[in-house]
This record gives structure tokens, C-alpha cells and sequence, in this order.
């Protein structure tokens, strides 16, 4: 029995039971058994810990065996040689929440990350390391990597954490999509390649390493497939599984883009496509995306929402029909296994883009995956003397090569859960009004100006324009650049004229001021960061000011020596009207990093109550460089909450001295180019299905409950372009709009399935659900007949018969139920009409519900005495 320790309280404690994992050519073979794994990310540090718990339980009823996580080295390492392993960053916790929810892990320790993660996961202190490089054979890198990945290996050893110990973790990974761009590097790319494997395997794990989108992975390191398909994929070796380590349930979000999603019938399709083809392990990335808090979030310009469309939203509630629709693929997959892992496919045609993999145990018991990768025809197929109706682009699995008990393009049985009193990412339903905002009382705001340009003694000259981040270290977003122009000999004295400037910058974004006064704004996108800012200014005689505050929207992720990639100004011209220009871009320049609130701490708790900030009678709105704060009362409930920044413009929040991450409210999307409903038919991309066009990529922004106290919170925004604070509103969840659609022609659930005896009763069910801890509170419609339309929009038909009493009789007060689809429990309103039934329902906490606290319940008391509790300061955050 393993004991209590600092990092493993009693709750933890089980018998350790050794596991080996070894792997062959059909899976990973795990005490002796080959094993079908389903797998999904989940990032510990993009949500709390006290939220770890259920977001795993949930993944596991989804069907998922193994949770995988990157580790992010810049967090555990800020300062070289000193480590942090608290809060959201308690590796050790995570994996044993995973271990007691009896689920397995995958480590990808890397140590480089990606991930849409700030730096790709590397401490900034690193690039500064006289000599270095990063990713290839230069032995400083190689030094301080490896040192990094025993620390981490070490670590989990410590704990007893590795499947050979009684550990949760099967699997390791070594690098990351380092073939990507591997050809950059050369020679000692493929050096670098080599000893990274080495080194992973010097480190006696005793579980298998992978190395993803690594063609040339040395043996023993498995190589890995990621992307949006990965059916075609095969090992560089024939005694390797074929795995997939990171399968795209959607795509990451970008200020200034719209928001991307993946329909769920093109996710499922894949993935069947992946099993039916040979695949052994598969992994969602991601399955719960989270939140980029603080400046977590990786460059450039990625905003702090992560939801990622992901099965399970970044509140952590389940997303549907994406969730259930997985979790009964993955049941339908796992009645397949034992074939799966034992048998070699039989392909066979069934016609153009029609086609068989058939899994044979003998010659009388087999397992099938019938596909139609066509993108626009459905059709009928004939297999083994059966008639089959496969949609376009979809699979049909059958567990005893006779009975379909699920098909990837068919989501009529499933409930599409939307939110009621919380509109997420992943809800469109923009006709929910229970989300309200209110004016906030100016007199409850107080404020503090930033002061523009220079603003402390430790500010330094340099002749030329300065690379912005080996300037700042990342110790800020900002960095103010400062100088003067006289124009003594172009006009004459007490008089002002009007001349252009142009400046080039390679990113992000930039204020002028001339004069201290605002004179333009430029910035990039994600694709492309830098920018060109053109203004007409006026200049008077005499000596004026010129102040440009370049600001960082997370460093560079991504990319071939991603690490050396610059930011900030690199020209800054003159111009007057008659075309002549001055060259301003080596002259002297004065330097200040950051800005004076955040020296101060504005953001801090213990300055809650200083004398430093302002309060009047009118809040100034509309102002750049200014930081809010207020104080205001949780909302009630134990759910998470939303703050809804869309009357602001860019800047940064911070919650009881805790970052909920950069907000840019005011860069709004191109205006076309979206698709609500989108065709799933067809190869997808990360362009392919996009909503919100024209809008902000983010307006709501997570605030954990956790992070709140009963009583007083303190709220502090940074302003950066200009906004209206009073306009901002909190709320928190209070029900949910579930619904439901299931014809009489459907498929019983695939739950229901069991081997050897097929289905328990071919009558289809509608089935409802809510959240753990709320019930059906009322039952909106319930129509058997030929109701139409979609979520939220139903309409009775031609046909209907009004079921709502015998629904809400059945389904009123629990958290979930269970309707026959048939007319002899429903009635026949239409005979010889193929009928179905809709329902649309109504969750909540409990009978009364919650209250949606606004920020128009904020007060501004005498004193204030908060607790925070922060990770140390990092120069990599």
C-alpha cells in the first residue's frame, strides 16, 4: 500500500499492481493483452485542479482509456535550476486524479510543447544562453533538455507513477512534430532526431516513447501520426502499432478570426476510418481544451479561449452531440476489439469510393466496417448477401459482420444539449434571453491613467530601433519606445505642420502618441504578425515627442526556429509633403519595458484599497492606457462563471489578483466566409466550418469558481485602445436547453448492443440528459409525428400528436430519461407515415435555479481583505 505524501493525500492511496506495457505490430500490449485505446488531451493547467476531477470522469464515461497532457517546461522551470510544481502546474496531482479515476495516461514530456502554448513550452531564460539553439544537435540545447526530461522522469518515478510501478502512465513522448520541420535543421536535424531517441530511452521508463509526425523515429520510438486524418498512415517499421496522437476535434482560436468548429459526423467518420484501416490507439486533441489564462497563451495573437470544439467545452460542461455521439462510436469500436487486435483486415470493393474491412476471428465470426468515402452520393451496397444504406462519407461498423449498431453520419439519436443562461463557443443559440446586462453605477468604478512613454528611472538609451524581445525578456507584453523630433529647421517658430509617419513593425501591435497624444494604431494576425502603421500627425516647432508602445500578443509557438523570431519596431520613417523622408530608425532611442500599473501591481489584492486609484462622479470610458478596478459580488451556485468583455476593447482582466488572459473585443473577424451549417461531406480543413464571421472571435471569458470568494472579489481591467467598463456583466450557468430527435428508423442506442445477442430491443429511445447535480426542470415541446426544423426552432408539422404530459411525467425531476420510439407507447397520429419523435426540455440546478448576478450588484465597501494564491513570477509567462 502506497502512503500518504505532501503531493499524495490518502485519497490517492491504493495497492500499486506492476503493469508492463510492451507493443507489437497489431497494439500496445498491455499485461500480455493487445489493447484498442481511446484516448483525449487534457492540459492541467488550462483549468483548476479542483475541476480536474470531473472533467476526467467525464471523459471516461465518454469511452475514453487514457487521458494525455504535454508537460510546459516554462511554468515548472521559470528560473533556471528552480522548479514549481503548485496550482494549476501540480503535474503529480493530475496524473494521480488520472490514476484514480482508473484511467491510463500518455506523458508527452517533449520537452517542446506547441500546443498554441507561449514559447511552445520553453523558458525564455533558455534562449539566452550564450551559444544556444534550439531543436538541433548543439550540445548547450541538448544539455538542458535532457536535464529537463530526467527531472520530469525522475519526478514520476518518485511517485510510483509509471505503469511498471502501479502508475497510470502506458505511454512517453519524446520531441514533438519535429518532422514538420525537421528539413530546416539539416544534418543536425536528423542528428538531433537520433539522440533525442537515445536520450528518452536511457531514461528506463519501462513504457514505450513515441515520437509524432517523426517518419525517421529510431527504433525502438514508436512513430505517430497527427491531423485531421489518419487512415492512410503507417508505422516506419512493420512491428509498430499504428497510433494517432493528436486527432483535430476542432481548431484553436485567433483574435481578429472567426471561430472554427468540426462537425462531428467528419470527427467520427475519421475515426472509424483510422480503426477500420489497422489503427490501434487514438487521441483527441483536444478533448477538453480549457483556458489560456494569464499570458499562457502562444503566439501570435491566440486568443484565450481554448474550447477547441472540443467533446467537453472549456467550462467543462459537455458539448453535444459531439460528446455522445464519440461515446457511442467508441462502444460500437470496443465490441469490435477483440477482432481488432487479433485478426489482419480482408478488404474488399463494394463499388466507386465504396469499400470493406472485414476482421475475421474464424470463418464464422467476424467484425466489419463498411465506408462510403465518397463526398456526395449516398448509396447501397450488398455485403454478404445483405443490403446496407451508407450515407456519403460515412462508416457503418458492424460487431458480428450482420448488424449496424452504429453509422458515423447518423446524429438523429442523439440529444443536442445547448446552453440556456450562457452563451458559449459552442452554442449558437443566440435566442436564448437569460443572459441579461446591466449599466453599472459609474460610482462604483475607480481608475488609474497610464502614463504614456517613459515612466521610471530605469529606462535606457540605445542608437536604433531595438528587437522587442530580447529586449523585454517577455517580463511584459510592452515595451515603449521614446524620441524626439525637432523640427526647428522645417518650420518656422510657433508654427505646426502636418507630415506622415510610417513605421514598420514585425508585431504585434503598436500605439503611436506624439505630442503624448494618441495618433494611430496598427497590428497583425495570427498568420502574418507584422504590420505597416501610417498616420498624418502634426508637428509644432521645436523639439516633439514621439512614444510607440509595441505590445506582444504571446510569443511564437510554432515553426522552424520559431525561437529567434522577432517582434517589435524595425523602421520608422519621416515624411512631409513634399515626399521628402527622414530616416528615423537609427537615431537615439530611449527604452522603457512595460508599463507603470504593472510595476505597481495594480492588479494586485493588496492595492485594492490604495489611494493610487481614482474615483469620480463619471467613469472616463473610451480612454487608451487605463487601467479599471471594482469590486463585486460572486454569483451564486457552484458552477463557472462568464465575463462578458464585449463593450471593451483590448487589454488584459485579472479576477482577485488571478489573470483570466488577454482580451481583444474590438478586432472583429472578416464578414464572410462562414458557414452555420456546415457540409460535413468531404475533406476538412481548419478553414472549412466557421461561425461568428464579422464578429469578435471572444467576448466571454472564464472566471473559475474557484478563483471567487464569498462576498467581495476585486475585478482590474487594463485598457489598452479604449472601452466602456460599465457596460461589462458577470453571470454564471443556470439550466440548459437539451433536445432530442429520433425517428422510428433509427438505431437502438449502441449501448444496448451486447455480443452474441445483438440488440436488447430494436425499438429506438430518445434519450435526455443534464449535467451531473441539475434535473429536467419543464418540457418545452414534445411532438410525435413529423416535427421539423432544429433545436430550438422545432415545429409540430403536418403530423402531431402532443406527448408533453406523458414526457414530463417520465422525464420531470431527473437528470435523465428514456422515451420509446414507437407507436404502440406514443400513439399513431398518421398511419403509414414514418414518424419521429422531438423533445425539447429544460435543465436546472435545482427547482428555483440560480440568479444571474450581474456586475449591477457591485458596492464599493469601506475595506477589503482578500487572499490570493499565485505561482511564483516566471519570465515565461
Amino acid at each position: 500500500m502506497k502512503c500518504p505524501t505532501k503531493s499524495a493525500p490518502c485519497n490517492f492511496c491504493q495497492t500499486a499492481v506492476s503493469t508492463s506495457v510492451t507493443y507489437d505490430s497489431k497494439a500496445l500490449v498491455i499485461d500480455g493483452k493487445r489493447r484498442i485505446l481511446q484516448s483525449g488531451s487534457v492540459h492541467y493547467p488550462r483549468t483548476t485542479p479542483e475541476v480536474w476531477p470531473e472533467i476526467i470522469r467525464k471523459a471516461k464515461e465518454g469511452g475514453l482509456d487514457v487521458i494525455e497532457t504535454y508537460v510546459f517546461w516554462n511554468y515548472h522551470e521559470p528560473v533556471r535550476g528552480e522548479y514549481y510544481f503548485g496550482g494549476r502546474f501540480d503535474l503529480v496531482r493530475f496524473v494521480k486524479e488520472v490514476h484514480e479515476a482508473g484511467l491510463f495516461v500518455h506523458l508527452r514530456i517533449g520537452p517542446y510543447a506547441c500546443a498554441e502554448w507561449n514559447y511552445g513550452g520553453f523558458p525564455v531564460w533558455l534562449h539566452f544562453i550564450p551559444g544556444i539553439q534550439f531543436r538541433t544537435s548543439n550540445n548547450l540545447f541538448k544539455i538542458e533538455m535532457q536535464r529537463f526530461l530526467a527531472k520530469i522522469v525522475n519526478l514520476m518515478k518518485d511517485e510510483n507513477l509509471f505503469a511498471s510501478q502501479g502508475g497510470p502512465i502506458i505511454l512517453a513522448q519524446v520531441e514533438n512534430e519535429y518532422g514538420n520541420v525537421q528539413w530546416a535543421y539539416g544534418v543536425d536535424g536528423d542528428l538531433y532526431v537520433k539522440w533525442a531517441a537515445k536520450t528518452a530511452v536511457s531514461l528506463d521508463t519501462t513504457v514505450p516513447w513515441v515520437m509524432c509526425a517523426q517518419e525517421d523515429a529510431p527504433d525502438p520510438i514508436i512513430n505517430t501520426c497527427n491531423g485531421f486524418y489518419c487512415d492512410q498512415f503507417t508505422p516506419n517499421s512493420p512491428f509498430k502499432p499504428k497510433m494517432w496522437t493528436e486527432n483535430y476535434v476542432g481548431w484553436f482560436l485567433a483574435f481578429g478570426y472567426a471561430v472554427p468548429f468540426r462537425p462531428v459526423e467528419d470527427l467520427a467518420f475519421a475515426v472509424a476510418r483510422f480503426f477500420e484501416t489497422g489503427g490501434t490507439f487514438q487521441n483527441y486533441y483536444m478533448y477538453f481544451g480549457g483556458t489560456n489564462f494569464g499570458r499562457t497563451a502562444g503566439g501570435p495573437l491566440v486568443a484565450t479561449s481554448y474550447d477547441y470544439d472540443a467533446p467537453i467545452n472549456e467550462y467543462g460542461f459537455i458539448n453535444q452531440p459531439k460528446w455522445g455521439h464519440l461515446r457511442d462510436l467508441h462502444i460500437a469500436i470496443k465490441h469490435c476489439e477483440e477482432h481488432l487486435v487479433n485478426a489482419n483486415a480482408t478488404q474488399m470493393s463494394l463499388g466507386e469510393n465504396l469499400e470493406a474491412h472485414v476482421y475475421y476471428k474464424s470463418s464464422n465470426d467476424c467484425a466489419a466496417f463498411l465506408a462510403n468515402y465518397g463526398s456526395s452520393s449516398d448509396a447501397t451496397v450488398n455485403f454478404r448477401g445483405n443490403f446496407y444504406l451508407l450515407p456519403a462519407w460515412s462508416v457503418s461498423i458492424l460487431p458480428d459482420c450482420e448488424n449496424v449498431i452504429f453509422n458515423t453520419a447518423k446524429l438523429q439519436a442523439l440529444l443536442a444539449l445547448r446552453v440556456v443562461s450562457q452563451i458559449t463557443l459552442g452554442d449558437d443559440f443566440s435566442w436564448n434571453t437569460t443572459m441579461h446586462g446591466s449599466s453599472l453605477s459609474s460610482s462604483s468604478w475607480s481608475w488609474y491613467k497610464e502614463k504614456v512613454g517613459i515612466w521610471s528611472n530605469d529606462s535606457f538609451e540605445a542608437s536604433g530601433l531595438l528587437e522587442q524581445i530580447n529586449t523585454t525578456k517577455d517580463t511584459s507584453d510592452f515595451l515603449w519606445y521614446t524620441t524626439s523630433i525637432n523640427m526647428d529647421t522645417k518650420i518656422k517658430q510657433n508654427q505646426t505642420k502636418e507630415v506622415g509617419l510610417l513605421i514598420g513593425s514585425l508585431g504585434h501591435a503598436a500605439l503611436l502618441f506624439v505630442n503624448k497624444k494618441l495618433a494611430g494604431f496598427g497590428y497583425g494576425n495570427h498568420d502574418d504578425a507584422s504590420f505597416m502603421l501610417s498616420a498624418k500627425v502634426n508637428l509644432h516647432s521645436g523639439s516633439n515627442t514621439l512614444d510607440v508602445l509595441s505590445m506582444m500578443i504571446g510569443l511564437q509557438n510554432y515553426g522552424p526556429w520559431f525561437d529567434v523570431e522577432g517582434a517589435g519596431l524595425y523602421s520608422v520613417i519621416l515624411t512631409d509633403l513634399t515626399d521628402a523622408k527622414e530616416n528615423l530608425s537609427s537615431v537615439q532611442w530611449t527604452y522603457q519595458v512595460g508599463l507603470e500599473g504593472e510595476f505597481l501591481g495594480l492588479e494586485n489584492v493588496s492595492l485594492a484599497n490604495s489611494s493610487i486609484w481614482t474615483q469620480g462622479s463619471y467613469i472616463p470610458i473610451n480612454h487608451s492606457l487605463i487601467w479599471y478596478k471594482t469590486l463585486f459580488l460572486a454569483p451564486e451556485g457552484s458552477g463557472p462563471v462568464s465575463l462578458n468583455l464585449s463593450s471593451m476593447g483590448k487589454g488584459q482582466a485579472w479576477v482577485n489578483g488571478q489573470s483570466i488572459g488577454r482580451y481583444w473585443s474590438s478586432y472583429l473577424s472578416p464578414s464572410s466566409g462562414c458557414s452555420e451549417n456546415c457540409d460535413y461531406r468531404g475533406t476538412y480543413d481548419a478553414s472549412k466550418c466557421l461561425k461568428k464571421c464579422g464578429q469578435p472571435a471572444q467576448t466571454l471569458y472564464h472566471v473559475p469558481r474557484s478563483w471567487l470568494q464569498p462576498g467581495e472579489n476585486l475585478l482590474v481591467i487594463h485598457e489598452e485602445l479604449g472601452g466602456n467598463p460599465s457596460m461589462i456583466s458577470l453571470a454564471t450557468q443556470n439550466g440548459q436547453h437539451i433536445c432530442g430527435h429520433v425517428s422510428e428508423t433509427d438505431l437502438p442506442p449502441a449501448d444496448t448492443w451486447e455480443p452474441n445477442v445483438g440488440f436488447k430491443s430494436r425499438t429506438p429511445e430518445l434519450r435526455l440528459a443534464c449535467e451531473t447535480g441539475w434535473h429536467i426542470a419543464s418540457v418545452r415541446l414534445a411532438s410525435f409525428g413529423t416535427p421539423q426544423g432544429n433545436c430550438g426552432a422545432f415545429n409540430p408539422g403536418n403530423c402531431h400528436a402532443d406527448i408533453s404530459s406523458l414526457v414530463q411525467q417520465v422525464c420531470v425531476g431527473k437528470q435523465g430519461c428514456s422515451i420509446p420510439v414507437s407507436t404502440a407507447i406514443l400513439g399513431d397520429p398518421c398511419p403509414n407515415v414514418m414518424k419521429s419523435l422531438a423533445v425539447e426540455a429544460l435543465c436546472r440546478v435545482n427547482c428555483l435555479g440560480l440568479a444571474i448576478t450581474l456586475l449591477s450588484s457591485l458596492f464599493t465597501p469601506a475595506s477589503l481583505t482578500l487572499s490570493s494564491t499565485q505561482p511564483p513570477s516566471t519570465t515565461a509567462t
